[in-house]
């Protein structure tokens, strides 16, 4: 098939919400698909929140994460997310789970979510 829509998965990373602390994402499980990439969404941002991502990584589905190495993390999310915005954020690694990390370095809260968007499925269409 050529269409999108038959040959991603997705999955929630991020839950949108207002976030007031750093916190792990969803745990992804990547099996199936060749590849993954997280699509950020930012919302508003009270008292100069000041707030990033990164991507973790394991064998495992609940333990032993990991950050990933930057050599495996493409990503045009700056250092300090900006309100309103979205930004994509690729890992080419090759662990089965992976996630994101919403991580805080001032600031009071942040409105923000993610989705996983999976593609290079194994098997297609993708239900």
């Amino acid at each position: 098939m050529r269409d999108l829509y038959s040959n991603i998965g997705v999955a929630a990373a991020i839950v949108p919400a207002v976030k007031s602390s750093a916190a792990d994402g969803i745990t992804v499980d990547t099996k199936g698909f060749s590849s993954v990439a997280f699509v950020v969404n930012t919302g508003a941002i009270v008292s100069d929140g000041d707030f990033g991502v990164a991507v973790f990584e394991s064998d495992e589905s609940s333990a032993n994460f990991g950050a990933a190495d930057a050599a495996v993390v493409d990503s045009n999310a700056p250092a300090t997310l900006v309100a309103s915005s979205t930004y994509k954020v690729g890992y080419s690694g090759h662990k089965r789970y992976v996630r994101l990390q919403l991580t805080k370095a001032g600031g009071t809260s942040i409105a923000c979510g993610a989705v996983a968007v999976l593609s290079d499925a194994q098997k297609r269409p993708v239900s």
